[in-house]
């Protein structure tokens, strides 16, 4: 990300949202504000001001667990590394101000708005931790309940904890830590899906509360273990080997020991079926699913691409074309798309930013013209099925009722001219009367020469 910010031809916007979108490949028309930070593009990020900043705001990065000034930094490598001020908590003592020997602090500052031209477009929204719903195995209700998303920042060096495992109730050194595998996934109830590496994930972190901690005991409660890639397989042998104990179950509930603040499981133990098991933890960690959020569903129906069951950006073809879209000159890149660990997401990266240059280096877009096309306006009856049909959207109705045909939309997948009662709609090139003419050359050939001179 540093090296993209510093390329004299790369241009990032940051702290900014798309707020609309139109066009089509080559001319797409975007929209987007650039909120205002309240700091100018002379601040070099030395945080001269967070030392004299009274007030205080929870920090998104450390998911709530820790605490930034009102004036603050993203996180410590963001880029570009200059703070921002939150308004919400802002009490406007100016201080920051007076502190700035940049004179960078901006109190007046306003949202800015920018109309932009693009040839292309890769989206790259990433994705959002499942939160279960409050109360599901203790989460939300419980202090010591946590996500992988919070485990991975208390472990983290740069973290709240300085990358020391404590609880969160006390702030005590766990002795007994559990993963619970598949929380929010392979569920028809919350996620139908796998995420891929929610596995993994625990395996990792697992093996390294292991390696800082020998006498700890860890445990991992699965329904099944998928392990997929390359070395993951010996990696989770690894883990074994180190210690960390791997429960073949499902959890009925959670229970709290509101005296010590540690968490009750009781399940069974499928590889020992018949018995009911209990066991107690200081801490529980919960392996949930990945999704696209919010966000990223409000920018599919921004940009008018389908999503898939799971809940994901579609592709144009599952395993023919995985990375372009039903819009031609959108991309997909990560896990927008789908639950990606990051090897998958740097192929798939490289995939759509190839799919992208080979348009901007050609300089223009070629399509073959077999496309549907309005014949003659008059005969159509107005009962817009053909509209209601169209996978790609490609067709729409102007202020006089008419139907219009958007040709780069378009596939020319016939599925208009099937439903068309009135034959108004046709594929190009494929027309009925075209059709006929074969047919009727192709019986015309059939009839023996008997027949045809007996006739005459």
């Amino acid at each position: 990300m540093l090296e993209a910010n510093r390329n004299p031809r790369i241009r990032t916007l940051t702290y900014s949202e798309v707020e609309g979108f139109s066009g089509f490949v080559g001319n797409f028309d975007v929209r987007i504000r650039k909120k205002a930070r309240y700091t100018t593009s002379k601040c070099n990020g030395c945080g001269a001001c967070f030392d004299v900043c009274p007030a205080y705001r929870p920090h998104d990065f450390e998911y709530g667990m820790a605490q930034s000034k009102a004036i603050y930094k993203s996180f410590a490598q963001a880029v570009p590394g200059v703070v921002q001020i939150d308004k919400q908590y802002c009490i406007d003592c100016g201080l920051c101000a007076k502190a700035c020997e940049l004179e960078a602090v901006d109190y007046d500052q306003q949202d800015e708005v920018l109309e932009e031209k693009f040839g292309v477009v890769v989206v790259a929204s990433g994705f959002t931790e499942y939160l279960p719903p409050v109360g599901t195995l203790g989460f939300g209700q419980y202090e010591n309940v946590v996500t992988q998303g919070r485990l991975e920042r208390i472990l983290a060096p740069n973290g709240p904890t300085v990358g020391h495992l404590v609880r969160p109730s006390d702030g005590k050194h766990p002795a007994r830590i559990a993963f619970i595998q598949c929380v929010g996934s392979r569920d028809t109830l919350s996620n139908p899906h796998c995420c891929t590496t929610g596995c993994l994930l625990s395996v990792k972190n697992s093996k390294l509360i292991k390696q800082h901690y020998p006498e700890m005991e860890v445990y991992v409660i699965f329904m099944d273990l998928r392990c997929t890639g390359k070395m993951s397989e010996e990696y989770s042998m690894a883990a074994r080997q180190e210690g960390v104990r791997f429960i073949r179950s499902n959890i009925g509930r959670v229970f709290e020991d509101p005296s010590t603040k540690n968490l009750v499981l009781r399940f069974e133990d499928t590889m020992n079926p018949g018995t009911l098991q209990r066991l107690e933890v200081d801490m529980l960690v919960l392996t949930t699913n990945m999704v696209l959020g919010e966000d990223g569903t409000r920018l599919a129906k921004m940009l008018k691409l389908d999503m898939s069951p799971d809940g994901f950006l579609k592709e144009y073809h599952a395993r023919l074309d995985p990375i372009s879209t039903k819009i031609p000159g959108i991309f997909l890149a990560g896990t927008c798309q789908a639950p990606m660990n990051i090897a998958e997401t740097i192929a798939h990266a490289k995939g759509a930013a190839s799919s992208a240059a080979r348009i901007l280096q050609a300089g223009k877009y070629e399509i073959e013209l077999i496309r549907a096309i309005v014949e003659k306006q008059e005969t159509c009856s107005k009962c817009y099925r053909c509209v209601e049909a169209c996978p790609y959207k490609a067709i729409s109705i102007d202020e006089n009722g008419k139907i219009n045909v958007d040709v780069i939309l378009c596939k020319g997948c016939g599925t208009c001219s099937n439903v068309c009662r009135s034959q108004t709609i046709q594929l190009r090139y494929y027309r009925d009367p075209g059709f006929d003419g074969q047919i009727d050359a192709l019986f015309a050939s059939a009839v023996p020469q008997e027949i045809k001179d007996s006739s005459k």
